[in-house]
């Protein structure tokens, strides 16, 4: 069974620093791009960040660029999100996802997709 578990969210001020982890589970994701969604409370699923399948290419939201760093660790099966500086407006549940073909390079659209994680909850208070 194919498992994405996010972990490292929390309640933090603004300006704080947090880092999610996506632990994946049951396949190997090392030839898939991954990527980071969030949603806030009565919003649409939004893009964030996604990497591609070596690393070594990643693509970012305009509202996160030069404050979020998406990373991959693929001998760990593990992506990560360092999010610095961060905002009130930040505050959502973050999802990680794994894309439905491999090689991808850094797709942004939810729907070429095909795992999703659970969601781990970031709270920014101002």
């Amino acid at each position: 069974q194919v498992q994405l578990v996010e972990s490292g969210g929390g309640l933090v001020q603004a300006g704080g620093s947090l880092r999610l982890s996506c632990a994946a589970s049951g396949r190997t994701f090392k030839n898939v791009a991954m990527g980071w969604f969030r949603q806030a409370p009565g919003k649409e699923r939004e893009f964030v960040a996604a990497i591609t399948w070596s690393g070594g290419g990643t693509a970012y939201a305009d509202s996160v660029k030069g404050r979020f760093t998406i990373s991959r660790d693929n001998a760990k099966n593990t992506v990560y999100l360092q999010m610095n500086s961060l905002k009130p407006e930040d505050t959502a549940v973050y999802y990680c996802a794994a894309a439905k073909t491999p090689y991808l390079l850094t797709p942004t659209a939810d729907g070429l997709y095909a795992y999703w994680g659970q969601g781990t909850q970031v709270t920014v208070s101002s």
